[in-house]
């Protein structure tokens, strides 16, 4: 397709230059290139079609990258990275050394800050829009933006941000861009609430009209903020928008609502409100999906929808392919099915997500059990302080949390859950590399961060069988539980050579051997299980490898560290984690805690955060797939 406005804009500059009575035709060029794109390279796509002319409004009006705009969260700005810059290059977006899945500013001047996890926009935008006005600056006014959607607002973080906005002296615009979505539609109070502002449009669109007659009247004095005139206090009810809503009430100035997809309208209100003195929030009403037809109708399966044909609206089979069509079920199919079957066999038991029912799969039990699922919103840090309170109160509770949106929640797990043994089984998704999202949403902490902590017991998979069994062992233990499990595809019992039953703290031989024993925990193992196999078939003499799946980090298998602290002399531990920390780390500990003096290695991620690729690209740079594996057992010496 030719592109007559977008293919000559490099810049914020260039576009500047286009009349803004055709800023619509380059908002329609802007949401067929991100289709046509998207459609082979997979990205997240009805976030930033639903923000298209907000971006396009933002870099006409603002003056970036000497102004900021801080994205929340970084899916809804695809468009953002086509207009500063990156457009020949976004056909790399989200690929392996290609541009970044979301905001960067280690990539472009225009990334004002990272926006990887939700609601964090308020607060980042805050603390540069005060620390601006403290320093002297070439530039005499720079604004700073927070553009919060996508169900941003949900995150406790989010309201932080906004208590903070209305006690510190500030310039900052927040951009409210509602689409009553997130990943999933939306639910809850606050939710509503913007519903009940949005139907009083009317009394907002009348108040604005008032505002900007007062100022051409010169009742309103911008610089010694709203100097109206006090014998009319109707009109200064209206002008000042004295307690309307949440934000006037905390002293914010609100407007709107107003339709976020009239590119010309945001131009001309944001020209207006820019450089207004003080804390306001813009409100824009916006549909997540807008202007492409499968994905308006199906928002929560376009936001990531992988391949797809643009014409028919047709996804390839890779990005939807059914677990009974002859191939293993997706780990998050396992666990949605199996907590449904252990819902209907127990009463006590309820699941608890933080927006991501369809993404982990509690949307299972949802559907048959609606009024034991509860999905907070973005909000982890009350999923875990709300499950345990329905465990203090005899409840049951599985909190499904992905990995890297755990750690937001680490002092609720050790304050709310750990300090007092509450029985809250965390089931926690994407554990170690999940691919092209990148470092922001990489499962490499949870070992390390949550071993430390009193009472917690950690296990974790290595089979579809073995994720079943360890929910309903966790249903029958006391205390708080950690079950991880990576993004992808389980390995079914079927096809795994060999198998027990998953018992209590303790792991399973795979293999035996009489020179270096191999200790892993997870998934990992199965890969860990065909390079031993190719080691062996590569050794000119023959070196027996030991195998040992640990299956339970804490409390770990003392009985079988006994043996192979007698036995072996050579140990390589190896995990989807960091090295600090995790099991490597608890077997060195254990064995000098018992004596043991045993040569240990300890395989995989050393001090560092991982790029963005596809999980074979980056498995192969840390050298833990099959073929990094096998070198690494390779190069072990064995007396």
């Amino acid at each position: 397709m030719e592109y007559n406005y977008i293919s000559h804009i490099d810049s914020p500059a260039d576009l500047k230059k286009v009349p803004i009575e055709e800023l619509p035709a380059v908002c329609a060029e802007l949401r067929q290139f991100i289709i046509e794109a998207l459609s082979k390279n997979p990205g997240h796509l009805a976030s930033s079609l639903g923000t298209i002319e907000l971006t396009v409004a933002l870099h006409y009006v603002f003056d970036t990258p000497n102004d900021k705009l801080v994205w929340d969260v970084g899916h809804q700005a695809y468009a953002h990275k086509i207009l500063t810059g990156r457009r020949d290059r976004f056909h790399t977006n989200r690929q392996f050394k290609g541009l970044s899945p979301f905001t960067n500013p280690a990539e472009s001047e225009y990334d004002a800050f990272i926006a990887g996890h939700a609601s964090n926009s308020i607060s980042a935008a805050l603390g540069m829009d005060i620390a601006i006005s403290l320093q002297p600056s070439a530039v005499s006014c720079r604004n700073v933006v927070a553009i919060i959607g996508d169900g941003a607002m949900t995150g406790g973080l989010a309201f932080e941000g906004l208590n903070n906005t209305s006690m510190d002296k500030n310039n900052l615009l927040i951009v409210l861009n509602d689409n009553h979505m997130a990943i999933d539609p939306l639910k809850g109070g606050f939710t509503q609430y913007l519903v009940d502002i949005t139907t009083s449009a009317g009394y907002n669109k009348l108040r604005w009209k008032l505002y900007r007659l007062a100022v051409k009247l010169h009742l309103v004095d911008e610089a010694k903020k709203l100097r109206i005139l006090r014998r009319n206090n109707n009109l200064k009810a209206v002008l000042s928008k004295q307690k309307s809503n949440i934000f006037t009430g905390l002293n914010i100035r609100y407007f709107g609502p107003t339709d976020g997809h009239d590119v010309v309208s945001l131009v001309r209100i944001l020209s207006e409100i820019k450089n207004h003195r003080g804390p306001k929030v813009l409100h824009i009403i916006t549909k997540k999906g807008k202007g492409y037809a499968p994905a308006e109708n199906d928002q929560t399966v376009w936001h990531a929808p992988g391949e797809f044909n643009v014409s028919t609206g047709e996804r390839s089979a890779a990005s939807h392919q059914p677990s009974d069509a002859g191939i293993p079920p997706l780990w998050q199919e396992v666990f949605g099915e199996t907590l449904l079957k252990m819902a209907k066999e127990n009463k006590r038991i309820v699941g608890v997500t933080p927006a991501m029912p369809s993404g982990c799969s509690m949307s299972i039990m949802q559907k048959e059990l609606p009024d034991r699922v509860f999905d907070v919103g973005i909000a982890e840090g009350h999923a875990v302080t709300f499950s345990a309170g329905l465990a203090k109160e005899g409840l049951l509770p599985y909190c499904n949390i992905y990995s890297t949106f755990m750690q937001r929640a680490y002092d609720n797990i050790v304050h709310d859950v750990a300090l007092q043994n509450l029985h809250v089984v965390f089931c926690i998704d994407r554990a170690g590399i999940v691919g092209n999202d990148g470092a922001t949403h990489h499962g490499l902490l949870d070992l390390a961060y949550l071993r430390p902590i009193p009472n917690m017991q950690i296990c974790a998979p290595r089979t579809a069988e073995d994720l079943e069994e360890m929910m309903r062992l966790a249903a029958e233990l006391e205390g708080p539980v950690a079950i991880r499990y990576p993004r992808g595809r389980a390995i079914m019992e079927a096809v795994s050579h060999q198998s027990s039953a998953v018992r209590y703290g303790k792991g399973v031989k795979l293999r035996d051997g009489k020179d270096v024993a191999v200790l892993t925990i997870g998934s990992i193992g199965n890969t860990m299980e065909e390079a031993i196999e190719e080691a062996v078939r590569s050794q000119k003499s023959a070196v027996g490898y030991a195998h040992y799946d640990m299956r339970w980090l804490k409390p770990l298998d003392e009985e079988m560290l006994h043996e192979i602290g007698k036995k072996f002399q050579t140990i390589v531990t190896a995990e989807d984690g960091m090295t600090a920390g995790g099991l490597g780390s608890a077997v060195l500990e254990w064995m000098a805690d018992h004596g043991y003096t045993p040569r240990v290695i300890r395989l995989g991620v050393n001090d560092r955060f991982v790029e963005h690729g596809s999980t074979k690209e980056l498995y192969h740079m840390l050298k833990l797939d099959k073929e990094g594996l096998c070198e690494s057992l390779l190069q072990v010496p064995v007396k």
